[in-house]
């Protein structure tokens, strides 16, 4: 059996007030045409399908569009998990009646024990899904003591593992999201606990043939190959800048051995990171082919610029942060200058003039604004 493992799809998430509903479309289409293409038998979506629990309207309209090409235009089913993202009652509206079509959404404690069964010319292959589970939900459900996620997990595939074997220890495929001990984070992930509280091991999953993980926004394995997280569908951060994002598809066996391939997802806008000076970025933009990627400027310029977006967008019109770290290193210099402030009007004008041209002012300036000092004194005194 083939089928294809995302997550994290984030539908509706906007980043620095630009919305990515265009971008995500853009990608999406490209899952469709992979799941076309390789003709796989079913899609997998491993939970946070939303970016908020309100999702917007526009964003639940892409979804429905995607869902109704791959359930019905292409006859290829589709089972999905909410993520801690996702409100698992508005994921899992009309459930029961659209399991019919092939749209099959595990979205409760009590659906954990009621796989979706698959054949391919070997047998069946059972499917099951663990929505995101708070253990405060977990522990009220299953009314058993549990005090965190790893503790819940542990019970919750104790639970899968001795079902699948009273039922004939099929083949099985889990899907599941939460954090794995060991794997690696990026900024756009939202904690599920505080203090390390969120973490659970891999070796809760050894037992099934393959570990469908969302959550995490990197495509990564832990412990085994087959224990496996495909990662988000596009970059949703600048600490994601170095990401190849991808879907992963996979290919059971007879045994339940997986063979595992990575296929490229190609973005609208990539993310990236611009260090330099001002007229270097400028400079640069001219000629760049991908000038319209989402950008974050680190500028090395110490002196002061007036309308630097501006500048910046004439030659990347997708400019999101800028950072000035040549301002910051200079930082201790401006603190002690704090100081001089305090000693007169020239001293002020003097540190106000630095810091624009990055320079001292010479002997017939500094005597220029003195005059220009004393004349105002005057005639604040004669008023």
């Amino acid at each position: 059996m083939k089928f294809l493992h995302t997550s994290d799809w984030h539908l509706g998430r906007q980043f620095h007030n630009v919305s990515l509903l265009e971008d995500q479309a853009y990608v999406l289409d490209q899952i469709v045409e992979i799941a076309s293409r390789q003709e796989v038998d079913v899609l997998l979506i491993a939970g946070d399908l939303y970016d908020r629990t309100v999702p917007p309207a526009r964003a639940v309209k892409l979804l429905d569009s995607v869902l109704d090409r791959l359930c019905r235009e292409l006859a290829i089913p589709v089972i999905i998990i909410p993520g801690n993202h996702d409100s698992p009652e508005r994921v899992g509206f009309g459930a029961r009646q659209l399991s019919a079509s092939g749209l099959h959404i595990i979205d409760s404690p009590e659906s954990i024990l009621k796989p979706v069964l698959l054949k391919d010319a070997f047998g069946e292959i059972a499917f099951y899904g663990i929505p995101y589970l708070e253990p405060a939900v977990a522990r009220e459900y299953f009314q058993t003591d549990l005090s965190g996620h790893d503790e819940t997990l542990a019970f919750v595939t104790k639970r899968i593992e001795e079902h699948n074997e009273d039922n004939g220890k099929l083949r099985s495929v889990v899907i599941s999201h939460c954090f794995l001990d060991g794997g690696e984070a990026c900024e756009s992930e939202r904690p599920l606990s505080i203090g390390g509280a969120d973490r659970a091991s891999a070796k809760h999953f050894k037992a099934f043939n393959y570990t469908a993980l969302g959550h995490l926004h990197g495509a990564q394995y832990k412990s085994l190959q087959q224990i496996r997280y495909s990662g988000s569908i596009l970059k949703y951060s600048f600490s994601e800048e170095f990401h190849h994002k991808s879907v992963t598809m996979v290919e059971m066996d007879a045994q339940g051995k997986c063979s595992i391939e990575k296929i490229a997802l190609q973005p609208l806008h990539d993310m990236r990171t611009l260090e330099g000076c001002l007229e270097d970025i400028l400079a640069l933009g001219k000629t760049d082919k991908n000038a319209l990627d989402y950008v974050q400027v680190r500028l090395s310029d110490t002196h002061a610029i007036l309308d630097i977006m501006a500048k910046l967008r004439e030659a990347y019109p997708n400019v999101l942060h800028l950072e000035r770290p040549g301002l910051m290193a200079r930082a201790g210099e401006q603190i002690a200058s704090r100081e001089r402030l305090k000693k007169g009007e020239l001293s002020m004008f003097e540190d106000f003039y630095e810091q624009v041209r990055g320079e001292k002012m010479s002997r017939p300036q500094t005597r220029l604004i003195e005059k220009t000092i004393e004349k105002l004194h005057h005639e604040t005194s004669a008023d």
